[in-house]
């Protein structure tokens, strides 16, 4: 990539024109001022043009006040922009960047009179996500000088702008507007023409996928949204998000998309025409998938869909000790979460010395605790202390909770319930803790299915706040209510979901993972470019491809595959690339190697 300039005098792109003065074009004004640029603002509605201004004169002072700007600099950059509702004020800009509604009509039209109205040289920069920037183009006298600008909302704060090319786009205009997007401060990426680009052609397939979970009644708004904020890290759930970028822009993106892809995953969910024809747009129309303030504010109020305060569960079981079956990392963290929360715990694996291997572990865990000031010496001691490890499950005998936490294969997790069946006491629950696997055949395997339910904690389960808590159609209520509970003492928070593959967070995550995968197996943009597009523009902690090559890439496999078979949908069958480089060995950190190679420990 090129060098950022360090004076912006020198670039050719002095002067901007920004066409649409929404949330998106005052956002990229306030970053072309701030950088420098001279801006003339651009928008039919006078009102949104003062608004445009207001919002302007609100952020820089919001700067002053926090000391990233002085007085002098705020003056300038309110200086070097101004308004107006006449296209022909853009007469002299070196670029225009249009971020008009995404309508291939309004759009078209903007560049049809752009054309009678700029300089020769001048760049044409349109900011849609969703639509054919070749389209576009193809409408204008001059379409080597058009290409794509997509910036991220908020603008100022978003680092990823997507640098979209057509096939008639000159290289000099993309060098310019790459060489601009860098001195503004911003990672550019080069793309190539589709719906949706990178970063939404990704983000919009998982987000339409959480709209159908929802509307499916699968699992609740709240629950959707705390899964994949707890689970993954997000910064927002899918359904806020939605709200925040609004219904009817969502269901615009999908439509493009379905239309160039013809992959189900990108038919709009029904809900999204649903609200969008009923005016219920997200925040700026004050509701959404959610009831917000006011339009336009982020705070969402209760209504009818709201749970209620406390839940309406039936009275639980009493829950003294728990007993962890596993000797893993997965295994260990939750029997160290129980034991932190005060819980007497009884560490069982197929060997005593597997067991005490795997308490050996916890020990090191909470010694690091100590060392990071997050617990007491005396509170790690006894902590361990509450820790009993064995090697035979017949030690489960007393306890009222027990959890499995073995290998994810069927076979191995059913002979396991089947012996815990016959262990552990009449009123004892038994939990698994699989990720994928149906719960219901572990609960098929017992003589008390009522009993039995899923507990899907996230890795590492001492830092992960999430759990899954998966109820089959023979769990019983007050077996649900008391796992509620249990995970409100040990500082989890639990959300509802049935048993089908997946559950909620991996249902979502992994066709996002397999979509990058097969952008990749078309060469349509770099594992570099995704990675950074996801974490710069999504807010992703981790790249899709980082985050395969961490979980495994014959884990991801193993969970497309049930995902597939339980779905049926083609746009779900894992990526060729993905099942090729397992075959090859190569699954990740763990052996060294995965979608990028890594250093031996």
């Amino acid at each position: 990539m090129a060098t950022p300039l360090s004076d912006p005098s020198q670039s050719p792109l002095q002067t901007v024109a920004v066409v649409g003065l929404g949330t998106m074009g005052t956002g990229i004004a306030e970053v072309l001022a701030k950088a420098g640029r001279t801006v003339i603002g651009i928008d039919i509605s006078e009102a949104q043009a003062a608004k445009c201004v207001a919002a302007l004169e609100a952020s820089t002072a919001r700067g002053v006040e926090r000391g990233r700007l002085t007085e002098q600099e705020r003056a300038e950059i309110l200086g070097r922009v101004r308004t107006s509702a006449d296209l022909r004020t853009a007469a002299d800009a070196d670029l225009v960047v249009e971020v008009a509604p995404e309508s291939y009509e309004v759009k078209q039209q903007i560049f049809r009179e752009l054309d009678a109205i700029v300089r020769p040289e001048t760049i044409l920069a349109t900011g849609t996500n969703a639509l054919s920037v070749t389209r576009l183009a193809a409408e204008s006298s001059r379409p080597e000088r058009v290409l794509g600008l997509h910036f991220f909302n908020p603008a100022p704060a978003m680092k990823l702008v997507e640098v979209v090319s057509s096939v008639l786009t000159a290289p000099a205009a993309v060098t310019a507007v790459t060489d601009l997007a860098l001195d503004l401060g911003k990672e550019p990426v080069a793309v190539g023409d589709r719906p949706g680009f990178v970063a939404d052609g990704l983000l919009f397939g998982y987000l339409n996928q959480a709209a159908a979970m929802y509307e499916a009644k699968y699992a609740s708004r709240e629950d959707i949204d705390a899964a994949m904020r707890l689970g993954c890290g997000l910064p927002m759930g899918p359904l806020a998000l939605l709200d925040l970028i609004g219904v009817d822009t969502a269901r615009t993106v999908l439509e493009a998309m379905y239309a160039a892809s013809r992959d189900r995953l990108h038919a709009p969910a029904p809900i999204l025409k649903q609200l969008s024809e009923a005016g219920l747009t997200g925040r700026k129309a004050g509701r959404g998938f959610y009831t917000y303030e006011a339009p336009g504010s982020p705070a969402v109020v209760r209504d009818t869909l709201t749970p209620p305060e406390g839940g309406d569960l039936a009275p639980g079981r009493e829950i003294r000790s728990v007993g962890v079956a596993g000797s893993g990392t997965m295994a260990s963290g939750i029997a160290e979460v129980f034991a932190k929360a005060g819980y007497e715990v009884v560490l069982a694996a197929r060997s005593a010395e597997k067991a005490q291997t795997a308490k050996a572990r916890i020990g090191k865990s909470l010694s690091r605790s100590v060392d990071k000031g997050r617990m007491t010496a005396e509170s790690a001691a006894e902590t361990l202390d509450r820790i009993t490890a064995t090697g035979t499950y017949d030690d489960f005998a007393g306890v009222d909770l027990a959890v499995e936490a073995v290998a994810e294969d069927l076979e191995v997790k059913r002979q396991l319930f089947a012996a815990l069946d016959k262990v552990c006491k009449p009123g004892a629950i038994l939990a698994t803790t699989t990720s994928s696997l149906p719960v219901v055949a572990c609960a098929r395997a017992t003589s008390r299915p009522q009993d039995v339910i899923g507990m899907h904690f996230f890795n590492p389960a001492p830092a992960m706040k999430l759990v899954e808590v998966v109820r089959t159609v023979l769990t019983a209520d007050d077996v649900h209510a008391t796992v509620r509970e249990v995970c409100g003492r040990i500082r989890k928070h639990p959300v509802d979901c049935g048993d089908r593959a997946g559950f909620i967070v991996n249902a979502l995550l992994f066709p996002y993972l397999n979509n990058a995968i097969k952008m990749v197996q078309e060469h349509y943009a770099t594992l570099d470019d995704i990675d950074a597009a996801m974490k710069l523009g999504g807010g992703y902690p981790m790249g899709p491809f980082e985050l395969l090559d961490v979980v495994g890439l014959d884990v991801s496999l193993a969970i497309e595959k049930v995902l597939h078979r339980e779905f049926r949908d083609p746009g779900l069958a894992p990526a060729p690339l993905l099942e090729h480089l397992v075959a090859a060995g190569c699954l990740g950190r763990k052996t060294g190697r995965g979608f990028r190679e890594y250093a031996k420990r």
